[in-house]
């Protein structure tokens, strides 16, 4: 038997994040990591979250499980603030939200066995029972596709990237959370596994009824895997809606440019041309108004002197644009 989570008590979203702040300070300046993002996630979706490098995107999904703790803001989860969470509370808590990092390799200790980095979550959530943990992470490497009898005693370093990973989603697994943080899982990863482990992904997720934030850079990978996508620029989203009716349909230039940038594998079809103007802004002193309006070819100086916030624009889509594409 899995452990069991914390019954559910609030039947809104299972993750609500309201104007989340963070950020850094380097000597006299701060780097304006995340600046005022709102989203939700409903129980059983995955949300995909995407943009460039730097962009705020890992530093989100820190701050929505408490590693990194947020400037300002609130993270409601299951009705619950996390924010205001310290100590025992907090740590119970995180036997429900989890996360897999992206270089499955890096996130294991070298000088520790298999069997005890999975057993690890159990040991901290208080499951004294040695002959349980065994159970519970014979159980999960099984789930995962590896033969726990051929695991447990070996080293990390004696496995690929691709089973380090499903190393990596069993240890995320083993507690039975409910919400996991997927921080660019298959990016460190050859192409050739990349498939294999959202394929585990998915069927993880129907299997043991999770909600997933999906955090990448790849499109075409964000697209296979969400219900919605989220699209971050210089730490503030630019669009949020359902994953097929953004890409067919994007609403804003930056969303626009980042779909007309994914490679698409037919000799014949010419790569496009349109590329954004310049590099993008430093987070330690991003525009004022729109962040994008220095690379944007649609800004105006309504861009500049007024910061657009997320408005309906299709049903369930939103964009922060004076000037959406539809």
């Amino acid at each position: 038997m899995m452990l069991q989570s914390v019954p559910s008590i609030s039947p809104g979203p299972l993750l609500k994040v309201d104007d989340l702040v963070v950020e850094y300070p380097v000597g006299p300046k701060i780097v304006h990591a995340v600046s005022g993002v709102s989203l939700q996630i409903a129980r059983g979706e995955t949300l995909g979250l995407v943009g460039e490098s730097g962009c705020g995107k890992s530093t989100l999904g820190r701050a929505v499980l408490q590693l990194r703790r947020p400037t300002a803001g609130r993270v409601l989860f299951d009705g619950q603030d996390l924010t205001e969470m310290h100590g025992e509370a907090l740590r119970r808590m995180r036997q429900r939200v989890q996360l897999i990092f992206q270089d499955p390799i890096a996130s294991l200790n070298p000088r520790r066995k298999i069997g005890d980095i999975v057993a690890e979550p159990l040991v901290i959530a208080g499951v004294k029972d040695p002959e349980k943990r065994k159970q519970l992470v014979y159980e999960m490497l099984s789930a995962v596709g590896l033969d726990p009898t051929l695991v447990v005693g070996r080293l990390p370093h004696e496995f690929s990237g691709g089973q380090c990973q499903r190393i990596c989603i069993a240890r995320a697994l083993v507690l039975n959370p409910e919400f996991i943080v997927c921080d660019e899982p298959v990016s460190a990863l050859d192409v050739s596994i990349r498939a294999q482990i959202l394929n585990l992904l998915e069927e993880m997720k129907g299997r043991f009824g999770l909600t997933l934030l999906f955090i990448a850079h790849d499109l075409a990978v964000v697209k296979a895997v969400s219900d919605r996508v989220a699209v971050m620029y210089l730490g503030r989203l630019c669009e949020v809606g359902p994953s097929e009716q953004l890409f067919a349909k994007p609403a804003h230039p930056y969303t626009a440019l980042l779909i007309e940038a994914i490679p698409v594998p037919d000799p014949d079809v010419r790569p496009t041309e349109t590329v954004p103007v310049g590099e993008p802004p430093s987070p330690i002193a991003p525009p004022s108004g729109c962040r994008f309006r220095t690379r944007c070819p649609r800004a105006d100086q309504r861009c500049s002197d007024e910061m657009p916030e997320l408005r309906a624009v299709a049903p369930g889509q939103l964009v922060a644009c004076h000037h959406p594409l539809i």
